[in-house]
């Protein structure tokens, strides 16, 4: 039985098998082909953040491949009234083939799985957010082919995201720059000794998306941190993906956000609506990608059709 908690706990093996049932699962949904290797199963997500295209991704994901999912949130549940996350666990995976779970802390979804007896999903933690990432990488190798040695820019706060796509590049070998205001720089402690080769820190954003094959961003203010909107939009001021950073990137460079979006804060409508942007792709793409996931870590691999 495998996990997947974040990006680094499937080898690159897994997930070029993972692209190719994506490809395939995408062509099938394309085709209004049905196709239903999950029939009678039943996915569990736990909500503890606010979700819309984690909840309706793995919803429509599940349903698409024949099975069916429980939405399970704070409030509704005996996790709300202070029951330990190891005896939710304990029971959950009993009922169920596989869980979700959008919490807050990483050793929250770590506890639920040492206890689970299905596989769990990381859909979101403060640390990292691995199905966003999965669906990222999947989608520029569906637009410009192979990602090893190309160069991602990071643009903004070096929060689950960043972590997570320097993962990816350790795995994948490209390079990630990244390029934070002062004081909200990539946490460190999450880096590994393999991924740091794979990392370069930037204080000038357009520095960073020179010659870049990917530039991507996320919101200034992250879900948890609403009190500091006011004090983030100044620091983050100069760190908009605007057409002239997008400039400076490579002629064919592509643009990403794993969204919500905000308009004339990270980004500029003009990049956002844009020629390079792959932002809706990006998105349609998470629910194509967890199909492959959740037929995998309950299958494992299958023939290819």
């Amino acid at each position: 039985m495998k996990h997947f908690l974040q990006f680094r706990d499937f080898t690159k093996d897994e997930f070029e098998y993972l692209f190719e049932r994506t490809r395939l699962i995408k062509a099938l949904f394309k085709s209004y082909t049905i196709y239903h290797p999950l029939k009678d199963r039943m996915l569990a997500m736990v909500f503890e953040k606010q979700s819309t295209r984690t909840r309706v991704s793995f919803e429509a994901g599940i349903h698409q491949l024949g099975g069916s999912s429980i939405n399970l949130t704070t409030g509704e549940t005996q996790l709300g009234r202070g029951e330990p996350i190891e005896d939710v666990a304990r029971v959950i995976s009993r009922m169920v083939d596989l869980v979700m779970i959008r919490t807050f802390d990483q050793s929250i979804i770590e506890r639920f799985a040492a206890y689970s007896r299905v596989p769990v999903i990381n859909g979101l933690t403060n640390q990292f957010h691995p199905c966003q990432i999965l669906a990222d990488v999947f989608t520029y190798i569906e637009h410009r082919g192979d990602i090893a040695g190309k160069t991602v820019a990071w643009i903004g706060d070096g929060n689950n995201m960043c972590s997570t796509w320097l993962q990816a590049a350790a795995i994948f070998d490209f390079q990630l720059h990244v390029a934070s205001p002062e004081g909200y720089g990539i946490n460190e402690s999450l880096i590994s000794e393999t991924e740091k080769p794979h990392l370069t820190l930037f204080a000038d954003p357009m520095e960073a998306s020179r010659n870049a094959d990917l530039v991507t961003t996320d919101v200034w203010t992250s879900m948890g941190f609403e009190a500091e909107t006011d004090e983030r939009k100044r620091d983050f001021a100069d760190f908009q993906v605007d057409a002239e950073m997008m400039a400076v990137a490579r002629p064919d460079a592509l643009f990403m956000h794993c969204l919500p979006a905000h308009r004339g804060e990270e980004v500029s409508a003009e990049v956002l609506e844009g020629a390079q942007s792959v932002v809706w792709d990006e998105a349609e793409n998470r629910l194509h990608a967890q199909k492959a996931l959740m037929e995998y870590l309950i299958l494992g691999q299958v023939a290819q059709n």
